[in-house]
């Protein structure tokens, strides 16, 4: 067995305001998370804002230090002491798609620009075959290479914008996505093409993935695992059907209790306050 993903007593401490009456606001709060497996899966990482999540997700891609503590990807530490000190390894090993597609590129700046760079720099290959990358990434992600040649992000929907997100991620091969609200952005009518790509991939590519969300209907739909964050702490983790069926926490049932529901009246949404 293959450890896809382990937290180790993770913890991200922020100072906030001066020496004196500064208070120390903890992000992540002891976190320990273990999925175990043979086989690829999705990982959904809920909660509302403000739970550690985001968080989570920008300490496993290295874009915050934890405090303490340490993260695990496939048997390799990413985070934390011990980690794989190479940039490029680790971008090798994980890659990210943040929420906003829109920011992922800039407009002045043809977007398979930024597929080649990544197929150069980070997979290390040569022109030729840095174009069949490309090529073959945006095919995984139903879309042609000619159609988006040389043109820029105002030429682009946010669903097919997400897409190319998805693709540039696919290029260096990663074992793991780490995917932060990538749907959010996203009308509402298109959002299950992403969702659906994710479960292809998992599937048909062999690709893992931390799935950051406040949706707990797309992560019942995607995820083999839910981790539930509160106040920075994982309140509540395990099988997806397991935790989402029969949630164990006072949190993951209000958070369940939260989503609309056809076949009843809808009512105002209780105060999501976790029990101790």
């Amino acid at each position: 067995m293959t450890f896809i993903l382990k937290t180790e007593a993770l913890n991200k401490v922020y100072r906030r305001g001066g020496i004196v009456g500064g208070k120390n606001i903890h992000a992540l709060n002891d976190v320990n998370i273990t999925v175990e497996s043979d086989r690829p899966v999705v990982i959904a990482v809920v909660g509302e804002s403000g739970s550690g999540k985001t968080t989570l997700a920008k300490t496993l891609l290295r874009l915050e230090t934890p405090t303490s503590g340490r993260a695990i990807v496939y048997d390799d530490v990413v985070a934390g002491k011990g980690a794989i000190p190479s940039r490029k390894d680790f971008l090798g090993l994980v890659q990210p798609i943040f929420q906003n597609p829109f920011e992922a590129f800039s407009r002045y700046r043809p977007v398979d620009a930024y597929l080649l760079e990544t197929a150069r720099r980070v997979a290390g290959l040569g022109a030729a075959p840095a174009e069949a990358a490309v090529e073959v990434a945006l095919k995984n992600v139903g879309l042609d290479y000619e159609e988006i040649r040389g043109k820029y992000t105002a030429q682009f929907s946010g669903g097919e914008l997400q897409r190319i997100s998805v693709a540039r991620a696919l290029i260096p091969q990663p074992k793991l996505i780490v995917a932060d609200e990538p749907v959010s952005m996203i009308d509402a009518s298109r959002r299950m093409i992403i969702i659906n790509l994710f479960k292809r991939l998992r599937d048909d590519e062999g690709r893992s993935f931390v799935y950051i969300t406040h949706d707990l209907a797309t992560a019942y739909y995607i995820s083999d695992f839910v981790a539930v964050m509160n106040k920075g702490r994982v309140v509540e983790f395990g099988p997806a059907r397991k935790v989402m069926s029969h949630p164990q926490h006072d949190y993951t049932r209000l958070l369940l209790s939260s989503i609309p529901t056809t076949n009843s009246r809808w009512r105002e949404r209780p105060r999501l306050v976790a029990s101790n």
